[in-house]
């Protein structure tokens, strides 16, 4: 079992900045993905950007050059800066934790609301 508690998210205007953090606990497969999920009202969930153990990063096109997804492996912990924030960024920000020992499993965190607006 992974547990994972998110925090950072709020009410900012536009062109504003928020960083997100998701701390996981419990059983941590040494390879696994820490990813950043989001949903809009009215809207399916997609994916913002993606972590894996190896090092490597993925971003969505529609925040490519305005979020930064990092890790620190030692903390269990994922974070996504968010700069130039506009207001279709308006969403509940998930953490998602994959495992992949001894097979693939998805963690969901709870969801923190980020709001951008003037």
């Amino acid at each position: 079992q992974v547990q994972l508690v998110e925090s950072g998210g709020g009410l900012v205007q536009p062109g504003g900045s928020l960083r997100l953090s998701c701390a996981a606990s419990g059983s941590i497969a040494s390879r696994n993905d820490m990813n950043w999920y989001r949903q809009a009202p009215g809207k399916q969930r997609e994916s913002v950007a993606r972590s894996t153990s190896g090092g490597s990063t993925y971003y969505a096109d529609s925040v490519k050059g305005r979020f930064t997804i990092s890790r620190d492996n030692a903390k269990n912990t994922v974070y996504l800066q968010m700069n130039n924030l506009k207001p279709e960024d308006t969403a509940v920000y998930y953490c998602n934790f994959v495992s992949y020992w001894p097979y693939r499993y998805d963690y969901w965190g709870q969801g923190t609301q980020v709001t951008i607006s003037s």
